[in-house]
């Protein structure tokens, strides 16, 4: 326990149960009167560790509360860009002042009808609530407030995702239109399943041209990625190392770096093409569509996609209808 003085005001200083706590003992006029508002203050401490009268509240700000998030997400999650540009639209929200005890679940319901008024799809406006959620549930825990305002509040229910995959002729439409550099990165997208994010990161180091596979590290999920070459990226890789200038397998010429943005080359060439309805993430869809229908065995397509939930390889299956009606027209000799 310490009472002190600080310009003409008595202040006390203590410690219950691992709980550091400092107090004004407003006015206090001499150490004796200090020293019996302690002993006020250290009962009311007491009162709330043992659960008879609640907690007081702590003035946390939504500026605050993002601030501890985004500590989290660097640390935790592989969306960390993604987090801070969505933050930035929550905190202009809900006001960077804005106390987080007054955020009750009626503003952040106001919240989805804005997202959706402003054009987002219900699938983004799940992620803003997960986030909001998430921060949140660090409040709890922080005992900032005493329970989420996200707890009762509803997803959008989402439609069962509908696999779209390059069809062939599609393919020969697209390669016509595409860029040589983006050439490159969507062979090796459609000879690999890898993300975008791993195939504009991609290094030299990370092939291995004797024994001819690739490995990732760094991914969704954070899983050991070892994919053997195929002959098509085989002959690929070797002729784009004859010219390497960087640790970098992509490389920008306008910058010696990485691609971090291919969006404008990449729907250029879609609208060229002639191609609707279909992102470049639907590459890996489509490597996925392929081995199935080649009827690769489930468990080799989910190794190679690297997926956490086999759930997630069945939509290949399912999405190949021409597999199935050859299957079931073997049973007409029966009849």
């Amino acid at each position: 326990m310490s009472v002190y003085k600080k310009n003409g005001k008595y202040y006390c200083r203590f410690q219950l149960n691992g709980e550091r706590h400092h107090y004004l003992c407003s006015g206090a006029a001499s150490l004796t009167e200090a020293k019996k508002l302690e002993s006020q203050f250290m009962y009311k401490v007491q009162q709330q560790q043992n659960g008879v009268i609640p907690k007081e509240l702590k003035n946390i700000t939504i500026n605050s509360l993002f601030i501890m998030y985004l500590k989290y997400s660097k640390t935790n999650k592989k969306s960390f860009k993604t987090d801070v540009s969505r933050v930035k639209l929550i905190k202009q929200y809900f006001g960077e002042t804005t106390l987080i005890r007054d955020i009750q679940p009626n503003k952040i319901e106001r919240f989805k009808d804005f997202l959706l008024e402003e054009g987002r799809s219900k699938a983004t406006v799940n992620r803003y609530l997960e986030q909001i959620k998430t921060a949140f549930k660090i409040a709890v825990d922080n005992e900032y407030i005493l329970k989420n305002p996200c707890k009762n509040i509803k997803k959008f229910p989402l439609k069962n995702y509908t696999v779209r995959y390059l069809t062939e002729d599609e393919e020969s439409r697209l390669f016509k239109t595409l860029p040589d550099y983006l050439k490159n990165i969507v062979i090796t997208a459609l000879n690999t399943g890898l993300r975008k994010s791993n195939i504009l990161n991609l290094k030299w180091e990370q092939i291995d041209f004797e024994f001819q596979f690739l490995e990732v590290l760094e991914n969704k999920g954070n899983k050991h990625i070892k994919l053997p070459l195929n002959n098509t990226l085989l002959k690929l890789f070797e002729e784009m190392y004859k010219n390497k200038s960087s640790e970098y397998v992509f490389i920008n010429p306008k910058t010696s770096l990485p691609y971090t943005d291919i969006k404008k080359a990449w729907t250029t060439a879609l609208k060229e093409a002639k191609i609707e309805n279909f992102r470049f993430h639907d590459l890996r869809h489509t490597v996925g569509t392929r081995l199935a229908k080649e009827n690769v065995p489930i468990n080799i397509i989910k190794e190679i996609l690297a997926h956490s939930d086999i759930k997630t390889t069945m939509r290949y299956v399912h999405c190949t209808q021409g597999a199935k009606t050859e299957a079931l027209s073997k049973l007409n000799s029966y009849h």
